[in-house]
């Protein structure tokens, strides 16, 4: 933790580096001007599936139980497809994207050209993420709130607790995507989202699952955001709540501290 910080920049550079990365996230605002349907089309997925298994099954499953609760289903799956929103809003930036711009395009070779530091691109592209997270997030939390699954004013905290959810998938996929090397190699990607999506929590709870794989899905961070997410939009508040920001935020350090060394090494000489 100590190293991760030391790694990055403080002091008066921080303001400078977070202004210089202001312009990658320009970059790519213009980038999507042209192509927007692109940029909210991850808004949709967890839309239909909170009006298909919400409003649907959540009429055959009729209330569940939740932190001694009884609530709709669809008030209690919501929080969770708004964690994987904000997941999505990161995730294809963070990978597919991210991948292009450093295998194929050479854009960060062209951006170090310029005054931009390793870290100002690092930061920039988590910067994008989190706009293209929020744009999600957002647009989702306002519908649930127009449905009522929210149930408490505390949900106005679900926004920035999903800025984390964003901030944590985006930092981890730029991380893992500077490891690749080949377009098929980001066939893991799906392979690992679709899994954390399924098994997050995001449907049912952790007694449904057996008690060696609660253990598991306990340590996805996924399921951090949706247990997090869930308890706000409830109104379940407690300092336990403390444990899933924290886990998230060390993601978010953990992940910039790797990629912006990564980035170090394979572009500058």
């Amino acid at each position: 933790m100590i190293a991760i910080l030391r790694a990055l920049p403080m002091g008066p550079t921080v303001t400078l580096s977070w202004r210089r990365s202001a312009h990658v996230i320009e970059r790519n605002v213009m980038n999507y001007r042209r192509n927007w349907f692109y940029l909210v089309s991850g808004f949709f997925e967890p839309l239909f599936y909170l009006l298909a298994v919400g409003a649907g099954v959540g009429r055959l499953v009729g209330t569940v139980q939740t932190s001694g609760h009884s609530v709709s289903y669809a008030a209690f799956v919501a929080p969770g497809l708004l964690a994987s929103a904000a997941m999505n809003g990161a995730i294809f930036d963070a990978t597919y994207n991210f991948f292009f711009k450093l295998k194929v395009e050479r854009t960060y070779e062209a951006m170090l050209a310029t005054p931009l530091s390793v870290m100002d691109v690092a930061i920039g592209e988590l910067g994008w993420t989190l706009v293209r997270g929020m744009l999600y997030a957002g647009g989702f939390l306002a519908i649930m709130a127009v449905f009522g699954d929210c149930h408490s004013y505390d949900a106005m905290l679900c926004l920035p607790a999903a800025m984390l959810i964003t901030l944590a998938f985006a930092a981890i996929g730029l991380a893992l995507t500077s490891y690749m090397s080949q377009w098929q190699h980001l066939g893991t990607v799906a392979l690992a989202v679709l899994p954390l999506f399924l098994f997050s929590g995001t449907f049912y709870g952790l007694d449904a699952y057996p008690g060696w794989l609660q253990e598991v899905v306990r340590c996805s961070p996924l399921y951090q955001g949706v247990a997090l997410l869930r308890a706000l939009a409830l109104g379940h508040l407690s300092a336990l709540l403390l444990i899933h920001v924290l886990y998230l935020v060390l993601l978010i350090l953990f992940g910039l501290f790797v990629v912006s060394r990564r980035l170090a090494r394979v572009l500058t000489p």
